[in-house]
This record gives C-alpha cells, structure tokens and sequence, in this order.
C-alpha cells in the first residue's frame, strides 16, 4: 500500500502535478509497495491524490515512457513485470551506455567528485536499512558519471536503472550481495581516481556481468 499521506506531497500548481505524480508512483513501484502486475486504478488514484484524470494519465503515460507501466486493452495501466530475458537485456543496454559514461567521465573528475563516491561509499557501509542500498548505489554511480557532462546519456542510463532498481532492492536485501558490491565499488573508485579508463571499465564490466547473473538467476 502506499502511504496515505500522498496528498500532502502535491502542490496546486496543474503544470507540475504530473511530475509530481509521477514521482510518487514511481517512488512505490520501486520500493515493491506496487508490485508487478497490479492494476493502476485511474478513478482510485485520481480520487486519492485529489486530481484530474488528465494529469494522472500523463503520470501514468511518463511511467510507461519509463518501462515501469504498461497500457493494456480492457484492463487499462499496470505495474509492468520484468522477465529474465528482459532483465538480461537492460543489463546489456546499461553496460554499453554506462562504459562509455565512463570513459567521458573520468578525464573530468575532480578530487571533490572523488571525495563525494567515497562518501557515498561510507554511508552505504554504515546504512542499516536495506531499502537504502539501491537508492545509494545509483548515487555512487550517478557521482562518476556526471562529470561525462552528458545530461541526455545519463538520463538514459538512468531510466535503465530504474526498470531493474526493484529488483535489485528485493536481491540485495534477501541474498547479501551489499559485502560484494561494496568491494566493486571501491575497486572501481580506485581505478576512476588513477585515472585507468581501461582498469574503470573492466571493474564495471566485472561488477554488472555479476549483478545481471545473479539477479536473472533469482528471477528465473
């Protein structure tokens, strides 16, 4: 269920309520409080966050946009459930875009973006609440990226992410693979701070043929 208290997160301005819906729904989707397969209610939806259908289909329409909604004859949005093979092939979307990032990026990180993957990097060892992990992994990584100052690519990259970042949470949380993913990271962040395009990239390379494998063997 999600929280009740969506309402109090939603303006009255009409032209940002869809990317505030958007925001919420996704939020839920992500955390499992919306599962795949379940059935988006438009009437019930729009009566709980006290809006048109208008601006709810438009949210609906920016999640399907996202691969996280899917529109079906006679049975209207759903929650879209992600198979092996699709997740296989996010995974293979995600890598070619993510070493490329990668390779734009570190000739321009600086010791503060440095500094700040670390830190990321602390919290994810101190951070007691598994639902977390997910949420400072795409950090961490977002951290590395950025500095490629590729804002379209990275939306993309971004959109990847969130289609396997439910899962992911639900994998990290039920088979203790954060000890492991903590190790990558650093030896990525290593190499990033050497400036070893090639040793980055083969330590990403590593660290998502890993999670594919194993998160496509836990869907299967």
């Amino acid at each position: 269920m999600m929280n009740n208290n969506v309402t109090g997160q939603i303006k009255t301005s009409y032209r940002t309520l869809p990317g505030m819906i958007t925001n919420i729904l996704r939020e839920s989707i992500l955390a499992g409080e919306l599962s795949g397969g379940v059935q988006l209610k438009q009437e019930e939806l729009a009566a709980k966050f006290s809006v048109s259908m208008s601006a709810l289909r438009e949210a609906l329409k920016n999640l399907e946009a996202e691969g996280l909604v899917r529109f079906y004859p006679n049975r209207g949005a759903m929650v879209s459930e992600l198979s092996a093979v699709e997740a296989q092939e996010i995974f293979d979307i995600r890598l070619f875009l993510e070493l490329g990032a990668l390779e734009l990026a570190i000739p321009n990180l600086t010791q503060a973006d440095l500094a700040e993957a670390d830190e990321i990097l602390k919290k994810a060892d101190e951070e007691t609440l598994r639902k977390h992990w997910s949420e400072l992994n795409w950090q961490f990584h977002e951290t590395l990226y950025r500095s490629a100052n590729r804002p379209k690519l990275l939306a993309l990259i971004q959109n990847m992410h969130n289609n396997v970042e439910r899962y992911m949470r639900l994998y990290l949380t039920t088979m203790h693979y954060q000890t492991k993913s903590q190790a990558e990271h650093r030896a990525l962040l290593n190499a990033c701070a050497q400036g070893n395009i090639k040793g980055a990239q083969k330590q990403l390379r590593k660290h998502m043929v890993d999670a594919s494998k194993n998160l496509i063997e836990y869907l299967s």
